[in-house]
């Protein structure tokens, strides 16, 4: 093998996998999607250190990107008026990248002042970039399979002038970055419920904790094990990296989850864990536990991800600041219920959408003060969208929903009982014990197929209301029925309503039934959600709440009715 073609700025001593095995280079004739996927995931080209840099150029050639994207004559025209004579190992990195350390991965010495030039001339050469944390990873990854610096600069720069918009490659604003974040916490809380569990009962701030989730993969990760993530990143795009990271996360709950944590450590002991995980599990491991997480499409992915960035947008949260704690959403001086108390409401807030949890709770409807009627119930529950419903028993029990949809969309069938709503509803208990039910496909996504047209141009375009605006406004396609093929109508019975009654979950049983008077109700196992009684089956009102949340679309700022 002839190491010398790309390897000039390695130090090999720091490899820990050797580079002389060379092996059958099929895969750079390779067209089929499929074959090529196996064969990254599996580390076809792991062993062979110039034929993984000849697929890494293919792969990157590959890449749809804008038409003026800069090359590696630009490089050679360029790096000489910005780096001038400075010492490129002191070159200061461009603000963007928030002042973390460059990793050094197995560069030499030559290496790691090249990560720094390339990356200055990139920051010229993409005056758009305004966050992007980890551009100089990504450039000293690709050091390591770049003829010279010219090639690295032209490669890193065709990842990030990538435009397929079906592609999302690297995050270069705030807003994308912020918007990952809580897309991450979002898949944490439904496909990690033990870990989610152990960060809400350890930190004060979980987003604060799940911000960090690139970091782990591009600034603590081993760099045997982000290659190997690598690998599958530039065949499969932006959802691998949720994938490993997810992983990580179960990881770090089963090795340490058992140890005391100080909420003050709690980031850095993720960080230490993900450093050393050597000592725990292999890269063929990890990549074997991030491929068994049963998520939903990259489609679903993006929908998800597309309804946080207009939460933020709308919290005017788009260029780089300090995140509000999330926990101060729900403030001790200002918060009052007749329910539940300011740590039960703070962790009914970390199991609620991550865009939804940017707002405060705001009391929308209480029988002490609005009286026992389910008309006055919809008169102050209408308009708004997504609410959480607090019961209290006269057992003293306390149990909940969280209900994804606006009360209108009932009148949609007349007086007629029918259910509609998202399967991002769930149910829940407090008291006696503390439990979440949510959708069942969830966590059976066999029960349910995605459909292929999850999320197309025509299905964007079937989103629009009457009036113009984007349903995903006030709630996320994520979970809607329509993209799944459901076998059964009782897998989705979230929430239906008439005069006479409300039903909360379907399908040989309610998880909840309320009376047309809110006196009196019934809870049972059903089908939707997959759960167990979430009170005495039969049960008598003590106090009924109805939360909505502050500074979300609601009924003055959008149509009270939905089309």
């Amino acid at each position: 093998m002839d190491d010398t073609e790309y390897g000039a700025f390695v130090d090999f001593d720091k490899m820990e996998t050797g580079g002389t095995q060379q092996q059958n280079p099929k895969v750079l004739n390779c067209t089929d999607f499929q074959e090529l996927k196996q064969m990254s995931r599996q580390g076809y080209w792991a062993k062979s250190h110039s034929l993984r840099a000849k697929v890494y150029q293919k792969l990157i050639k590959d890449i749809p990107c804008r038409t003026v994207t800069p090359d590696a004559s630009v490089y050679r025209d360029i790096v000489g008026k910005i780096v001038g004579k400075r010492n490129a190992s002191t070159l200061p990195l461009p603000e963007f990248v928030d002042d973390r350390q460059v990793p050094t991965f197995c560069l030499n010495a030559e290496g790691i002042g090249a990560v720094r030039k390339i990356t200055l001339c990139i920051s010229n050469q993409f005056p758009d970039i305004s966050f992007c944390p980890i551009l100089p990873s990504l450039v000293a990854l690709l050091l390591h399979y770049s003829q010279d610096e010219a090639e690295c600069f032209e490669n890193v720069s065709r990842i990030l002038a990538c435009n397929d918009p079906n592609r999302r490659l690297v995050d270069q604003t705030f807003l994308a970055f912020e918007s990952s974040c809580m897309t991450f916490g979002d898949l944490a809380g439904k496909y990690c419920q033990g870990p989610h569990k152990l960060m809400v009962a350890v930190s004060e701030d979980v987003l604060e904790v799940y911000s960090d989730w690139q970091r782990w993969l591009f600034g603590e990760l081993p760099f045997t094990y982000i290659i190997r993530v690598f690998d599958v990143f530039l065949v499969e795009g932006y959802k691998v990296l949720f994938r490993v990271a997810l992983a990580l996360l179960k990881f770090f709950h089963k090795v340490r989850g058992g140890q005391p944590m100080e909420s003050s450590n709690v980031k850095r002991d993720i960080q230490d864990f993900v450093r050393d995980i050597g000592k725990a599990v292999s890269p063929e491991k990890l990549l074997e536990k991030a491929f068994a997480i049963r998520l939903f499409s990259r489609k679903e992915i993006q929908l998800l991800q597309m309804a946080n960035e207009k939460a933020l947008k709308q919290k005017g949260i788009t260029v780089k600041q300090n995140r509000q704690n999330v926990h101060l959403a729900v403030h001790a001086e200002n918060f009052k219920s007749d329910i539940v108390c300011v740590k039960e409401m703070r962790d009914i807030w970390s199991w609620i959408p991550e865009r939804f949890a940017l707002c405060q709770p705001l009391l929308l409807y209480t029988n002490q003060e609005h009286g026992n009627s389910l008309s006055r119930f919809y008169l102050h529950c209408e308009g708004h969208e997504p609410t959480l419903l607090l019961i209290k028993t006269t057992n003293q029990e306390v149990c909940g929903a969280f209900l994804s949809t606006d009360w209108n969309a009932r009148k949609k069938s007349g007086n007629k009982l029918s259910f509609f709503g998202t399967g991002e509803c769930f149910v829940f208990r407090l008291q006696p014990e503390v439990e979440r039910y949510e959708w069942v496909i969830i966590k059976h996504p066999e029960l349910g197929r995605v459909s292929s047209a999850a999320v197309d141009k025509e299905t964007i375009s079937s989103l629009e209301t009457a009036d113009g605006t984007d349903p995903s406004d006030r709630l996320s396609p994520f979970l809607a029925t329509r993209h799944f093929n459901l076998p059964s109508k009782t897998a989705s019975m979230f929430m239906a309503g008439s005069t006479d009654c409300i039903i909360i979950g379907g399908g040989d049983g309610q998880a909840l039934y309320l009376d047309s008077d809110l006196n009196y109700g019934r809870t049972s196992h059903c089908n939707t959600f997959n759960n167990q009684p979430l009170c005495s089956e039969t049960f008598q009102i003590a106090t009924i709440e109805v939360w909505g949340f502050k500074d979300h679309l609601n009924n003055d700022d959008r149509p009270s009715t939905l089309p």
